[in-house]
């Protein structure tokens, strides 16, 4: 599982939109609202701080929350319809893959994790870092990250 690691990250500031839904509504309903998100980057003007796409996630036995973000300075103003929010710094467990190979990333990093003897904090956000080229290649750079406990 060479592709696992522990990462820590400072807080994120982030601005952005949200989907919530059943579990079987996705993964369409996040490239659909990461695909929106997209066309209304120019709204947050220079607060972005790069072009990385954060998609943090939070669920339940039901359900899901998904959001498409960017990182910004703190924004006096937000855009219509979106929301501004910091996640805390927290330590979590990484894996890199392709936005092709998501599923087997998961897989990977659940079983790393697993293997590690490390715990994944419950109440903390989960995040999917989407790495965009602007020239729009077919398969993209993505880091699934799964907060843990201490």
């Amino acid at each position: 599982m060479e592709n696992c690691s522990i990462v820590s990250k400072p807080a994120l500031h982030l601005a952005g939109i949200s989907y919530c839904g059943p579990y079987s509504s996705f993964p369409d309903e996040a490239i659909r609202l990461q695909t929106e998100f997209l066309t209304r980057k120019h709204e947050l003007n220079d607060a972005v701080k790069s072009t990385v796409l954060y998609s943090p996630y939070f669920g339940n036995e039901a359900f899901a929350t998904y959001w498409a973000c960017y990182e910004v300075q703190h924004l006096e103003e937000v855009p219509p319809g979106m929301v501004q929010f910091t996640i805390p710094e927290h330590r979590y467990a990484m894996v890199a893959c392709s936005n092709k190979r998501i599923g087997e990333g998961y897989e990977q990093l659940h079983a790393w994790i697993s293997e590690m003897r490390l715990e994944k904090q419950d109440n903390a956000v989960s995040l999917e870092l989407f790495y965009i080229d602007e020239h729009h290649l077919e398969e993209e750079p993505v880091e699934l990250l799964i907060p843990l406990k201490g």
